[in-house]
């Protein structure tokens, strides 16, 4: 098992969810988009499965709740997907979406679902994405969170975030990639202003999470990556 750098301090989080059939509260859910490959490798797989090993092994830590060892991969399309209150996502540039898949993600946001966006960047990635969920949602507006929103302190006060590189970038001295220099933290909310997507633009929290047993990546970083990691799964499973 990997040697986290953090001091991870327990915490105890009231859980509303277990999920069905699988004896854990939470499971770290990876969505699975597309049938084929870009660059010789499907993109929804980025930083797996070392992303949810470690991201699961600190929420389990720094937390109460009882956390799956391993995480899972789940299609739209399977009926599965209502199962999870919190569904990871990332390369959304280069996701796109049937028209089936399209409405089950509706339903299943509105359901009461929470979908996070991690690792894309730049305008042409960010202009892909936006086209897929304005088919999701043609009537909801895709906001910048701002920083008294509640997930960013339903367990930890993130009043201050930076943007969270991948590792490549930060070994070729850069903490932005593509044409995408600056992060936002945007979202899409339901009728009673829950967060429903929460939007990691320019940053890659799963590359954080993977590398959290490597020195090459910053301690600081990662930890505030588990942070806002933990802070999304408690929002997700509560509200």
């Amino acid at each position: 098992m990997s040697t986290f750098r953090l001091s991870w301090v327990p915490i105890f989080v009231a859980s509303l969810w277990v999920t069905p059939g699988l004896g854990q509260e939470f499971t770290f859910a990876r969505l699975v988009y597309g049938e084929g490959a870009y660059d010789g490798w499907p993109r929804w797989q980025a930083d797996w499965p070392e992303a949810e090993t470690h991201f699961s092994t600190g929420l389990a830590r720094l937390t109460t709740v009882d956390v799956a060892t391993d995480g899972i991969l789940v299609r739209l399309n399977a009926d599965d997907v209502f199962d999870f209150p919190w569904i990871y996502v990332v390369e959304v540039g280069f996701m796109s979406l049937s028209s089936r898949e399209i409405s089950r993600l509706r339903d299943y946001l509105l359901r009461g679902g929470f979908l996070m966006v991690d690792d894309f960047h730049g305008r042409a990635e960010w202009q892909q994405f936006e086209a897929v969920m304005r088919q999701v949602f043609p009537d909801r507006d895709i906001a910048e969170l701002s920083s008294d929103n509640e997930a960013f302190h339903v367990l930890y006060d993130l009043d201050e975030r930076e943007q969270i590189p991948g590792i490549r970038a930060l070994m070729n001295n850069r903490t932005w990639e593509k044409d995408g220099r600056y992060p936002h933290w945007r979202g899409i909310l339901d009728d009673r202003n829950r967060v429903m997507v929460a939007i990691n633009f320019n940053q890659d929290l799963g590359d954080a999470w993977e590398h959290a047993d490597d020195a090459r990546y910053p301690a600081r970083l990662t930890s505030q990556a588990y942070r806002l990691g933990v802070n999304y799964v408690v929002y997700a499973m509560t509200h």
